[in-house]
């Protein structure tokens, strides 16, 4: 029991300490065309403490993977304490994002994230008190990295902000690091589980939800195409500004 209360506690303190993060984050200037409308506000403080935990989280597990001999080999058993942490500290973000979304009345426009979320934090918490499938948990935070890039591009959408050549600059960069960073380890992850997981218990319910993670990882980069590469493709509308906030 020990164990699972020590990892419990580390979850709990990096919640609370995402939570002080976006507090102290509340405090910096806003851009002005940001400050103008609350839902913005919410969402730019929230992006902010996004970018932090994709930079954070993200250079530490490719760092982390690159510690680990024989990680990408085994998958499940391969494990290290500085791994272990970090699921921690991102399950941390994804229950502290998560209140935030529903604490701030943001649950039907932002409904994805929480789908997300939830799925992350179950996926996070099997390898956490399991101590299994560490390495799998490290990879799939690669996405942390091509999430730096897309976190960028939301904050210079949302705040109107007169960077063209640094946001044209970014979406390239956004395409390469979304296969390498996202894509590809994805894919190597269902490829790996499909080849030598065996589907029951803990292996099952990982497998679910990498399936699922699978499908929105399509769609969000099918999305992504179309509003950096085919812009006349988009539906325009009254609530066409509001559409990227959420996107």
């Amino acid at each position: 029991m020990g164990p699972w209360l020590r990892a419990a506690g580390l979850v709990a303190g990096a919640t609370l300490a995402f939570a002080a993060l976006r507090w102290a984050l509340g405090r910096c200037p806003l851009p002005a065309h940001v400050r103008r409308d609350a839902v913005r506000t919410w969402r730019w403080r929230n992006l902010l403490v996004s970018f932090v935990h994709s930079v954070v989280a993200g250079l530490w597990a490719v760092l982390g993977v690159w510690q680990m001999p024989g990680a990408f080999g085994d998958l499940v058993h391969v494990t290290s304490p500085s791994g272990h942490l970090l699921l921690c500290f991102s399950a941390g973000y994804f229950i502290h994002d998560s209140l935030d979304i529903i604490l701030c009345r943001q649950s039907s426009a932002s409904w994805e994230y929480l789908v997300h979320h939830a799925m992350a934090v179950s996926g996070l918490f099997s390898g956490i008190l399991l101590n299994r499938f560490v390495a799998a948990g490290l990879v799939s935070l690669f996405v942390e990295v091509s999430n730096i890039f897309l976190t960028l591009r939301m904050m210079m959408r949302l705040g109107n902000l007169p960077f063209h050549t640094l946001y044209q600059v970014n979406k390239y960069i956004n395409m390469v690091v979304y296969f390498l960073f996202r894509l590809a380890p994805q894919a190597y992850l269902t490829w790996y589980f499909i080849r030598f997981v065996e589907m029951r218990g803990q292996g099952a319910f990982l497998m679910v939800n990498l399936v699922m993670l699978d499908g929105m990882i399509i769609v969000y980069f099918s999305r992504l195409l179309r509003s950096d590469f085919c812009p006349d493709a988009r539906k325009q509308g009254p609530d066409s500004e509001k559409k990227f906030l959420i996107d």
